[in-house]
């Protein structure tokens, strides 16, 4: 790939993930409306919490004024807490009109932090017309990048859509499009696509295409593998043209180890294929096929740099998270977040980078790990603590991750040369 290809992707990679992530976008409200061909007591049966068919999508397990008054109430949810028992959320419902109307604010979650809720409040109202009911749902909040804001606009949408289809048929069908594996592979063949003319439209562009999303999955399933050995009863991957994958876990965190673990075991997982590799790669060119030997090298270079990058201590990145496990305060943080950026940019500096991309490239994840400090969502209680033992396996486990792809970065570029 030439330097300023590679130079655009990654400063357009950087610019995403501010946007994604960290960008202040504000309080903003997501509308949906839509007509659906029902009876309106079915409808609002169905969006009212206290309705008799408000669990139609088995989201809803419960719901019930709470026990303590005060106008609350008590909704039981089908997705998992940490403690693997279904979360709980305590709610005001506001302005109700029979049959065309309320509002619903969050007072407390079993799950996250007040803040979370602050300034979330949810509008519902139906408008009956002939042959039917007009659904309109608006959600109001508060975000800190994009990511969120567009997540929540496509679950309203979905959500949407599956409630008209259920007050017309009846029938309610789980998942979507979206997370469907013949989706993903899609997303992952555009992924290439997209790849391949920055990389050159040619055979060995094509190849280094296939084996950086290779890479990506590869990454993602070290999370999913991770979150399944922490105890979780499911795992996804959600891959994303160009920018990369996201692995989602079943239930949240339960313990700052378990964060580490499953944030360092996405470049600790390809760690194992390193070596493996390389050997191979001196194998194949040994016999002669020198074309073999390179392509396999390349495969090295992709895997060690991909992981690397990720381990950079940015805040929202893989490295950011295992070291804010790790470390026990801000100032043992702050000196550890230095020496291993310091670290990088060495070994970009042995493997033959120029200096400027080097210096320029610290600049911006440095400014990216402040931008986006604090930017986490908080659970309401405190998560179990990392003890001694731990925090030095998780350390060396770091160091060894990194010595592995720093080993991987500097020996596939001098067999490339």
């Amino acid at each position: 790939m030439p330097d300023w290809t590679a130079t655009l992707v990654i400063g357009f990679n950087l610019a995403l993930i501010f946007l994604l992530i960290a960008a202040p976008i504000g309080t903003r409200t997501i509308a949906r409306r839509t007509f659906v061909r029902a009876p309106a007591a079915r409808v609002w049966n169905a969006v009212w919490p206290l309705g008799g068919d408000a669990g139609w999508s088995g989201e809803i397990l419960s719901a019930a004024p709470a026990e303590d008054g005060g106008g609350l109430t008590r909704i039981v949810l089908s997705w998992l807490g940490r403690d693997g028992n279904p979360i709980e959320r305590l709610v005001r419902l506001d302005d109700v009109r029979d049959m065309r109307h309320y509002e619903m604010r969050v007072v407390d979650d079993s799950s996250l932090h007040a803040d979370f809720w602050a300034k979330f409040h949810e509008e519902v109202t139906l408008e009956e017309a002939d042959g039917g009911v007009h659904l309109t749902m608006r959600q109001t909040d508060s975000y800190r990048g994009l990511a969120f804001y567009i997540f929540r606009y496509f679950v309203l949408r979905r959500q949407m859509a599956k409630l008209r289809s259920w007050s017309e048929t009846g029938a309610f069908r789980k998942g979507g499009v979206f997370e469907h594996p013949l989706t993903q592979v899609g997303m992952a063949i555009a992924s290439i696509l997209i790849l391949w003319p920055l990389a050159g439209l040619t055979p060995g562009g094509l190849a280094f295409a296939v084996v950086l999303t290779i890479v990506v999955a590869l990454h993602e399933l070290g999370h999913m593998a991770a979150f399944r050995v922490a105890g979780h009863r499911s795992a996804r991957m959600i891959f994303i043209p160009l920018l990369g994958g996201i692995a989602i876990g079943g239930r949240p965190y339960d313990s700052h180890f378990e964060v580490a673990f499953v944030a360092l075991m996405g470049a600790g997982f390809s760690a194992f294929l390193v070596p493996p590799l390389m050997a191979a790669s001196q194998a194949v060119a040994a016999g002669g096929n020198v074309h073999g030997g390179n392509f396999l090298a390349v495969a090295v270079a992709c895997i060690a740099l991909f992981n690397l990058a990720n381990l950079v201590p940015v805040w929202k990145f893989d490295g950011g998270q295992v070291l804010r496990q790790i470390c026990p305060n801000t100032t043992v943080l702050a000196i550890a977040s230095f020496a291993l950026l310091a670290g990088f940019l060495a070994v970009g500096a042995s493997a033959g980078f120029p200096t400027r991309v080097l210096v320029v490239g610290g600049a911006v994840f440095a400014i990216l790990s402040l931008i986006t400090t604090g930017s986490g969502v908080r659970p309401r209680d405190q998560l179990k603590p990392l003890t001694t033992p731990g925090r030095l396996a998780l350390a060396g486990a770091l160091a060894a991750v990194i010595v592995i792809h720093s080993v991987g970065v500097l020996w596939s570029f001098n067999a490339l040369v």
